[in-house]
């Protein structure tokens, strides 16, 4: 028997990083339930400050997740709160499979806040490796 999964992805500003990476995809950010987390705080469950406001909505200062509303069986990607900046490369990515649309996606994410680090080819395989706003690398193709 298999396992599910999340994919999980460290983070200085969760919210920030889930809204983006939503748009990105075309998945959305899993919504806030404000009245569970202030019932939660206000029973002594939890305290004010591991909560904020993001966008106007109380939200879990921790993390935030995505999901793909199409295909609810596709693994969710949680972003969580750390206090450490990313300092080297990731060994572990997401890959963008966008087919002849590649340039248009590279194009749409950069002007969103991504960066090109280099472009890649091997036999009839090519890629784009971009890094997110928070530096994390990935890639189209």
């Amino acid at each position: 028997m298999g396992y599910e999964f999340q994919v999980t992805i460290d983070s200085g500003s969760p919210h920030t990083q889930a809204k983006w990476w939503a748009e990105a995809l075309g998945w959305r950010v899993e919504p806030s339930d404000e009245d569970f987390i202030r019932g939660l705080v206000a029973a002594g469950h939890a305290r004010e400050d591991d909560t904020e406001v993001f966008e106007g909505r109380l939200v879990w200062r921790v993390g935030a997740a995505i999901s793909d509303p199409d295909n609810p069986a596709r693994p969710r990607v949680l972003f969580q709160r750390v206090p450490e900046g990313k300092t080297v490369k990731n060994r572990m990515h997401l890959d963008i499979r966008a087919g002849d649309d590649s340039e248009a996606v590279v194009a749409r994410l950069e002007a969103a806040g991504a960066a090109v680090l280099h472009r890649g080819r091997q036999g009839p395989f090519e890629w784009i490796t971009m890094a997110d706003p928070e530096g994390n690398e990935f890639c189209v193709g």
